[in-house]
């Protein structure tokens, strides 16, 4: 992670191919294309790599989290539960429909803890949407019964867990919609892009409509397509899907080079019988994007990120002082900051931001260091880096 990291002649022939054709957008001008249908070949793609009947490309991963929410029915004054620990686009998505993100704590797997779940759910509950933080994921068997029993909607936000699975299923395809980013960041990018997968045929033609303004979709000439309800503009370009097409077909072999690199940092670490890591639930295999473990305390935890940026081990992130990814520092958030009025429903659905504590998620995520795990690198780059950490972090202990 990230894809980026290998662009290769066969990015480069795929967004060549729509650069000759001239026909930058995803649907019509057939005539002009040559047959180059980027954005459906991805679709096609991702269907076959990650064995689900649908997949929407949209614009952004958080296009694809809000329009994953909206294509099950999930709108104004609906709540939706939510980690602490994740980034702001997820509570953005959910608060672009109207819906209320409720957040709770997290456990050791780092992703929404079932009790605390179970706890926060009231009769305004629609939604439970577990986010597979840094390449793994919840305790979804849990979560599934949760829903199961509360007639609940489970939603998978799976942006930074493409190629991990649970019980053999792909992460995102085991709930009843979940959803993909492929930015310039991920493992599979687009430059900027995301997906919404499901089995369920009524949200599959919800997402091809809602994406585009509510187009049908039906026949040759646009101009005509009726618009079954409202829809907005969340398209994917040709040249980004371009882009993710090459990449989806390299997906096997970013995640087996992550897993290597992965291995060789977490055995090295092994050793330290300080060190602990983040529980991936029985029957899942992790994406190895990251490598996130725990030290004994937050002072710990601080000391060792600090001595790895000065030791030059990039990429290592402790979240519990990191404004993007954990509810400590999203004041934005807790104090409403917006351009625009905020609905009467979402103020007082957000109200118990301003006491609720989360000592729990803060165990966790202070003890916790995430350290980003790169393609480029190579096998001595990865063996150096693995004895600085364990340097690093045994000056600390």
């Amino acid at each position: 992670m990230p894809g980026f990291e290998f662009f290769s002649d066969l990015e480069r022939q795929e967004v060549q191919d729509v650069l000759d054709s001239g026909i930058l957008m995803r649907y019509g001008f057939d005539a002009m294309r040559n047959g180059h249908w980027k954005a459906k070949e991805l679709e096609t793609e991702l269907q076959n790599k990650l064995g689900v009947k649908y997949a929407q490309l949209v614009s952004s991963g958080t296009a694809a989290v809000s329009m994953s929410l909206a294509v099950a029915g999930v709108g104004a004054g609906d709540e939706v539960i939510m980690p602490t620990f994740t980034f702001v686009a997820s509570f953005e998505a959910v608060m672009m429909l109207g819906a209320i993100p409720v957040l709770v704590d997290i456990d050791d797997t780092l992703t929404l803890d079932p009790i605390a779940v179970e706890k926060a759910i009231t009769p305004k509950t629609k939604a439970i949407m577990p986010v597979h933080m840094c390449g793994s994921m919840a305790n979804l068997k849990a979560l599934q019964s949760i829903c199961n029993t509360h007639n609940l909607l489970l939603v998978e936000d799976a942006c930074q867990a493409i190629g991990a699975t649970y019980k053999g299923k792909a992460l995102g395809t085991i709930g009843d919609v979940g959803c993909f980013s492929f930015d310039f960041v991920k493992t599979i990018t687009c430059g900027e892009g995301g997906a919404v997968v499901t089995n369920n045929k009524d949200y599959a033609i919800n997402a091809d409509h809602y994406s585009d303004h509510g187009h049908d979709h039906i026949g040759n000439d646009r101009g005509a397509e009726s618009h079954p309800f409202l829809g907005y503009n969340f398209r994917i370009s040709e040249l980004n899907a371009a882009v993710g097409l090459a990449q989806v077909k390299r997906l096997p072999e970013f995640i087996n080079i992550q897993k290597k690199h992965y291995t060789i940092l977490r055995e090295a670490l092994s050793k330290l019988p300080e060190v602990s890591f983040r529980t991936v639930p029985e029957e899942g295999e992790e994406s190895y994007a990251f490598l996130s473990f725990f030290l004994p305390d937050l002072e710990t935890a601080r000391k060792a990120s600090a001595g790895l940026k000065e030791a030059g081990v990039d990429g290592c992130f402790h979240y519990y002082d990191n404004n993007w990814h954990y509810v400590r520092k999203w004041e934005h958030l807790k104090d409403l900051k917006s351009l625009y009025p905020i609905s009467t429903e979402v103020k007082e659905g957000l109200k118990y931001l301003q006491t609720k504590t989360f000592e729990q998620s803060d165990n966790y995520i202070g003890r916790n260091i995430s350290c980003l795990i790169k393609l480029s690198w190579t096998e001595e780059e990865v063996k150096i880096r693995a004895q600085k950490m364990v340097t690093v972090i045994s000056s600390v202990l």
